[in-house]
């Protein structure tokens, strides 16, 4: 990624989304060892001058284990139970974690109400002074009440990471799936499949790509991350895709090697 105009290890602010796929096991139980090593990673390149806004997913999956639940409810009562208990457990984690590097962290839950245009000031001033007190702010869908978005399911948390971006003005938009990037076609299904390293805008080509909303590249789909990168692309945010299940990656990116995805609007330098 060095030819690119500003290098990611010159972004200052970040937003940081992991998906439920990089939080848990397929069991729907916590992934320990995923789990510490993102934080772990996050907290480094927090104390190396970055900062950071954690967008997390996961609370229904974390609350469904907590619960001993093993199929998703299919029922929004069910759903809100599970982000309940979830939610509890998640904060917990944080805390706990990032505490053992002597960082605060802060929760904050969000719906599309409080987002809206004449609100958004409220986020705003919240997560200017969490930052500015050297706190990681951890971001979800208050999946207890937003009912809405817990009926949809389509993937809101890629869309609540980009809205956030904006509002927090960050520089840069990580989004941590369970495939590597935006691949030239599906690699699940074609071993010949060639990750895309850098795009500059994204076109029907793209989004054809993308698969639609049933495309199986990640929790939400990959469309729900295309959907990411145009709303953050409206901030001039660049976005980055990557693989989730190796947190160390992140490490790479702010060293300016290439991982994943990179979405930017910037050109490359001649």
């Amino acid at each position: 990624m060095g030819s690119i105009v500003k290098k990611i290890s010159q972004r200052k602010r970040i937003v940081v989304k992991v998906g439920t796929s990089t939080l848990t096991h397929k069991t729907g139980r916590l992934n320990i060892r995923r789990v510490e090593q993102l934080v772990k990673t996050l907290a480094d390149i927090y104390n190396s001058g970055h900062e950071v806004i954690l967008v997390s997913s996961g609370s229904i999956g974390l609350g469904m284990g907590k619960l001993g639940i093993v199929d998703r409810p299919k029922d929004t009562p069910g759903k809100q139970a599970c982000a309940a208990v979830g939610q509890c457990e998640l904060m917990y984690l944080y805390d706990k974690l990032f505490g053992e590097y002597s960082i605060s962290v802060a929760q904050i839950l969000l719906t599309k109400y409080v987002l809206l245009e004449d609100r958004r000031k409220n986020v705003e001033n919240a997560l200017e002074r969490l930052l500015s007190l050297g706190v990681i702010p951890v971001v979800n869908e208050n999946d207890t009440v937003a009912i809405d978005e817990l009926e949809l399911e389509v993937g809101e948390n890629d869309s609540l990471a980009a809205i956030v971006a904006k509002i927090a003005r960050a520089d840069l938009l990580v989004i941590m799936s369970d495939i590597d990037g935006l691949y030239d076609c599906d690699p699940r299904s074609n071993e010949k499949a060639t990750l895309i390293p850098v795009v500059h805008e994204i076109d029907d080509a793209i989004r054809s790509l993308a698969g639609g909303a049933g495309s199986k590249f990640g929790t939400g789909g990959m469309i729900t991350k295309i959907n990411a990168v145009e709303i953050a692309y409206e901030a001039g945010i660049d976005v980055v895709l990557m693989n989730g299940q190796r947190p160390k990656n992140l490490y790479d990116l702010f060293e300016d090697r290439q991982v994943g995805t990179l979405f930017t609007l910037e050109k490359e330098e001649a």
